[in-house]
């Protein structure tokens, strides 16, 4: 297949863009197809898993991918509506070859994207990824297999079952959740029945938000992302705590009673000071980003734990737990990774931290009271080219001086995104209103050559969300 193609196929999480647009279903095919090709290489027995979210693209999408697949000689075997780290356990602990996620995570409705899964469970490598887009645009197509010799389609409707069953397994220990309301948004995603099933099985009181799986408004303002109804109901109801899944539920952003909302800080905080506590956090350190909160590597610090920070994205993350044998990490935006498990799943986070409180008695506002955090503006800039800032001395010279400034006391940090067409500026100080001049007055440095062009001008602040 030829392409005039410009810059990476992936991002920090797999190919992502809105349904029948930037993702279309002959770009599906041909990835599918390239993915197989590179598969049938590295395997004796090309079986694959496949799992979509609820987003309507979703079965377009899939079917397009699978044929693929099966041109290239791949078995698929698909799960249906599954979350992307029940899919990645189930290829894990059965062997198979690899996987695929169709989901575009935290995104709107109209987004979707295209995970694809090493044996492992793992999402693939930057090199495994580039091998697959070598095959996705050489100038020439090998010999495809014909005949019998092509993949076959096959349905595997207890793949969710096998999930919750290994979510059990793998927590390694009785989780009784008794006594405990919790409030789940299900963000109208892929967890919309197992996130609410995981939790009363281990004994919770669940009662549940947005939890069917209509992806005409999956994520929309609801779940992860958008936790503000989440905070309102919890009050509501007098419930413990509330969680948040986002559309394939590698992400959970938590609630407590107060109506307060904890992110993956917090979560890290609570998990690892736990374990520590214990003396089960061995060695006494956790991965977190560039992002983590300057009050999170503090806590820690006090707690006698150090904050090892990594690029953004699950993949960075999970590296560096490997290289420091760590047993925790994560991301801000509440994508938490326990090495046990090996992949960020939202719905065994969320078993973790109600056990947590199950077995304290303590409150979540309890246990996340000795992490403060500091002020931290983040400022999402649209580009049209997201790289172009890097080559602009004026900007440089900015971040510099800025950094200078707030010396000890604050960070800058200038990064574009892995998911979408913008530039993230992130500033953290102790003092919030010069924190806010810091990220404005870089956001509009790299904003100019929009605005002198009439483009749409800077967003309001929002809140951080990794990846």
């Amino acid at each position: 297949m030829k392409s005039n193609r410009t810059g990476s196929l992936f991002g920090t999480d797999g190919v992502r863009g809105i349904a029948n647009a930037d993702l279309t279903s002959e770009l599906a095919l041909n990835i599918g197809r390239a993915f197989g090709a590179w598969l049938a290489e590295q395997t004796d027995s090309p079986h694959v898993l496949m799992a979509r979210d609820t987003r309507i693209s979703g079965p377009m999408l899939a079917t397009a991918v699978a044929a693929g697949l099966c041109s290239a000689g791949i078995d698929v075997h698909d799960c249906g509506i599954l979350t992307t780290p029940g899919l990645c356990l189930l290829v894990r602990e059965q062997a198979q070859a690899g996987g695929v996620v169709i989901s575009a995570s935290h995104n709107p409705p109209e987004f979707n994207g295209i995970k694809l899964i090493n044996s492992h469970g793992e999402k693939l490598s930057e090199q495994a990824e580039s091998a697959v887009e070598r095959s996705l645009f050489a100038d020439e197509d090998a010999e495809p297999p014909g005949g019998t010799d092509i993949g076959t389609i096959t349905d595997y409707p207890d793949a969710g079952e096998q999930y919750l069953e290994l979510l059990r397994s793998s927590l390694g220990e009785t989780v009784a959740l008794g006594g405990i309301k919790i409030v789940v948004d299900c963000a109208f995603g892929a967890a919309f029945c197992l996130g609410p099933e995981a939790l009363r099985r281990a004994g919770a009181d669940v009662s549940t938000l947005n939890a069917t799986p209509d992806g005409s408004r999956i994520n929309d303002d609801c779940g992860a992302v958008n936790p503000q109804l989440l905070a309102e109901q919890v009050v509501a109801e007098g419930a413990d705590l509330g969680v948040a899944f986002d559309g394939d539920a590698d992400r959970a952003v938590f609630v407590d009673h107060t109506g307060t909302v904890r992110d993956g800080d917090f979560i890290k905080f609570i998990v690892a000071t736990d374990l520590c506590n214990r003396g089960l956090l061995d060695p006494p350190l956790v991965v977190g980003t560039v992002m983590s909160n300057l009050g999170l590597e503090m806590a820690l610090e006090s707690a006698g734990i150090e904050l090892v920070r990594a690029s953004v994205g699950d993949r960075d993350v999970l590296e560096q737990m490997k290289a420091h044998s760590a047993m925790l990490g994560g991301e801000q935006s509440g994508h938490i990774i326990f090495a046990e498990v090996g992949v960020g799943d939202g719905i065994y986070t969320a078993l973790r931290v109600g056990e947590i409180i199950a077995r304290t008695g303590r409150t979540l506002a309890e246990l996340c009271a000795p992490l403060t955090k500091a002020p931290q503006i983040l400022l999402n800039v649209p580009v049209g080219d997201k790289h172009a800032y890097q080559q602009n001395d004026d900007l440089k010279e900015k971040i510099q001086a800025w950094q200078a400034k707030l010396a000890d006391a604050g960070r800058v940090l200038v990064r574009p995104s892995g998911t979408e067409s913008v530039v993230r500026v992130m500033v953290e100080a102790r003092d919030e209103d010069l924190a806010k001049e810091a990220a404005q007055s870089i956001a509009e440095l790299i904003a100019c050559p929009l605005l002198h062009q009439g483009l749409r001008e800077l967003p309001d602040d929002e809140r951080s969300v990794e990846g």
